[in-house]
């Protein structure tokens, strides 16, 4: 479906960003896998995607709260590959805390790298895609994206930041054949929401158990997590010629949650 385009995901060592990278190689796509790791298991992965799916696969460690570095990635892309024509913008990180205990280092990482990271990937990658006028940017936001959740105040507004952004680039590449969306999950069992189980139950007073209960799933509706796959399928088809006129959307893969 998406033979000899080339897709840089951001933080696709693990997790959803992963599931993505897969799902678009498996399409046929060329991959830039970008995140942290050990650097065995990460040319393990790279070696996978092109021995199992028939691609080339490269690897850059850009630091994604570092403009400089997130340029040197594109520009490696397009000289490895001479385009990029899929970007995806994944990396993110996540810290729980009530407002006034908020470590206001920690606001700082999480805008740079949840919100201001895509600004810079999307405006390195831009003028080749116009160029080819042909282009697909997937932004992953989050059902914060869309509504609040308490003792997240870094990730909500920069996840929000990020929808309004994706509205913008839509608006603005429109007439370049390019398209520019926000896939918004709800809670999807990765390593981020492993992370934060703790950290919840320490910010509420409560179990880990009531967390994923009372707290990650009690908005879901179908109170099951979204499994990243899910989100690697959506992506493969936002990239494919038949999402053409889905642009500057918001679109939830939430179980339901904001349907309340």
């Amino acid at each position: 479906m998406l033979n000899g385009k080339t897709a840089i995901v951001t933080g696709s060592t693990s997790g959803i960003g992963l599931a993505i990278a897969k799902a678009l190689a498996e399409a046929g796509c060329n991959i830039v896998l970008n995140g942290l790791g050990n650097a065995d298991e990460i040319e393990k992965l790279r070696l996978g995607l092109e021995s199992g799916h028939d691609v080339r696969a490269l690897y850059h460690g850009a630091d994604m709260s570092k403009p400089s570095e997130i340029a040197s990635m594109a520009q490696q892309a397009l000289a490895v590959f001479g385009a990029v024509d899929i970007l995806v913008n994944n990396a993110g990180i996540q810290h729980v805390a009530p407002i006034e205990d908020f470590p206001p280092e920690k606001w700082d990482a999480i805008l740079a790298i949840n919100l201001s990271s895509a600004f810079h990937t999307i405006r390195a990658v831009l003028p080749a895609m116009k160029a080819r006028r042909w282009g697909r940017i997937i932004n992953i936001g989050s059902a914060h994206a869309l509504v609040a959740s308490p003792f997240k105040a870094a990730y909500v507004a920069a996840k929000h930041g990020l929808l309004g952004l994706t509205k913008t680039v839509a608006l603005e590449v429109a007439e370049h054949g390019i398209t520019c969306n926000a896939v918004c999950p709800g809670y999807v069992f990765t390593p981020l929401v492993e992370g934060q189980i703790d950290d919840t139950a320490k910010a509420r007073g409560i179990s880990r158990e009531a967390v994923i209960r009372d707290v990650l799933l009690a908005a879901q509706a179908t109170k099951q997590f979204v499994k990243p796959e899910d989100l690697g399928a959506l992506s493969v088809f936002l990239a494919s010629d038949a999402a053409a006129q889905i642009t500057g959307a918001a679109l939830p893969v939430d179980g339901g949650w904001t349907a309340h």
